[in-house]
């Protein structure tokens, strides 16, 4: 009862990058204490499904062994896409002995997969016995295929650590976000991760997720838009897609062809919000908070504050949790855009909810 909780490394396996952070106590917070990237090959995950194990086991190997600031073999993972569903639900008043016996029931109604095949978790938001209640309880419910789950615990035992957590990426950008600005019960305050190949979205209303959305499509499609339009190799579009010049293509050349990406995504960003608004008590939001290499591409961050009304502010996931800028290297520069995750997931303990 008295033992210390174990920290974790937090372990963000992206599409084009893996991420893990570890951090140790600081005065009443944190501080980072040891921080890795690694690349991965085009298309190691596609869709978040991981394509080649060896490469991504690789990649998570070298984050480890080329950074021994790293004390934790434990690790905390995430998922996210369509292999994970999110829902908040409403049931009839139970206790907790009672919801536990019966949630698997319940969850069936919501989920579309054999339940066998899934991992369930949940917590319970409303209990339903205040003043103001109607004989009714929310619970979030968070349903993960086990068979996503185990590539992902697979590879990372593969590369000599323990996967003793598995959380899903909205709720780890949360916890980050906790952290470093606190809650605003007042506010409703959107948060947004524009990875290589999702958009995790998750809004936040009287200081607790309401709504989460993964929208499939990320950094990955401006690449394949300027191989397209320009000729180039997915390398050179990597980097003009950054700001960096290359060969046969200008920057100039392809900000129109970003900015014609900007649109589509912002569509797909403008539908969501769209289903927010239907469930929601209020459609006002505050502000987003972007977060996520994408969110860097030109005028991505002007264009969704023009298209929504809503003050855009950039994700800083050091701001109430520093880091030793000798700890990042050469990612000093642009890391608070795609930290933010392993951050969150590093905040966890082991046995904790």
């Amino acid at each position: 009862m008295f033992r210390k909780a174990k920290t974790v490394a937090g372990l963000d396996i992206g599409s084009s990058a893996v991420k893990a952070v570890e951090l140790k106590a600081s005065g009443k917070g944190f501080s980072v204490s040891a921080f890795g990237l690694a690349a991965l090959p085009p298309d190691s995950i596609v869709d978040g499904a991981i394509i080649d194990a060896g490469a991504v086991t690789a990649a998570i190997k070298q984050v480890f062994d080329s950074h021994p600031q790293f004390k934790s073999k434990d690790v905390c993972a995430s998922i996210s896409g369509n292999a994970v569903i999110v829902k908040k639900i409403t049931l009839p008043v139970m206790t907790e002995a009672e919801l536990a016996h019966s949630i698997h029931w319940e969850a069936e109604q919501y989920i579309p997969f054999d339940i066998q095949d899934v991992n369930i978790d949940y917590l319970i938001l409303d209990p339903g016995t205040g003043p103001e209640a109607r004989g009714n309880m929310d619970v979030l419910l968070v349903a993960a295929k086990k068979d996503k789950i185990g590539d992902y615990t697979s590879v990372i035992a593969q590369a000599g650590r323990s996967p003793v957590i598995v959380d899903v990426d909205a709720f780890a950008l949360q916890n980050a976000y906790e952290a470093n600005y606190g809650l605003d019960p007042s506010a409703v305050v959107v948060l947004l991760n524009a990875g290589a190949s999702a958009i995790n979205i998750n809004v936040l209303q009287g200081g607790r997720s309401v709504f989460t959305r993964d929208i499939s499509m990320g950094g990955t499609a401006y690449t394949e838009a300027l191989q397209k339009e320009l000729d180039l190799s997915y390398e050179a579009a990597e980097q003009l897609k950054k700001g960096i010049p290359v060969d046969g293509a200008t920057y100039e050349e392809a900000q129109p062809i970003l900015h014609a990406v900007n649109e589509n995504v912002l569509l797909e960003i403008h539908k969501t919000f769209d289903s927010f608004k239907a469930t929601a008590e209020s459609e006002h939001i505050d502000r987003i908070m972007v977060s996520g290499g994408a969110s860097r591409v030109d005028r991505f961050r002007e264009m969704l504050a023009e298209r929504f009304g809503v003050a855009v502010e950039e994700f800083d996931p050091f701001k109430a949790v520093p880091c030793d800028p000798a700890l990042l290297g050469e990612h000093s520069g642009d890391l608070a855009a795609s930290a933010a995750v392993a951050v969150g997931l590093a905040l966890r303990k082991v046995g904790d909810r």
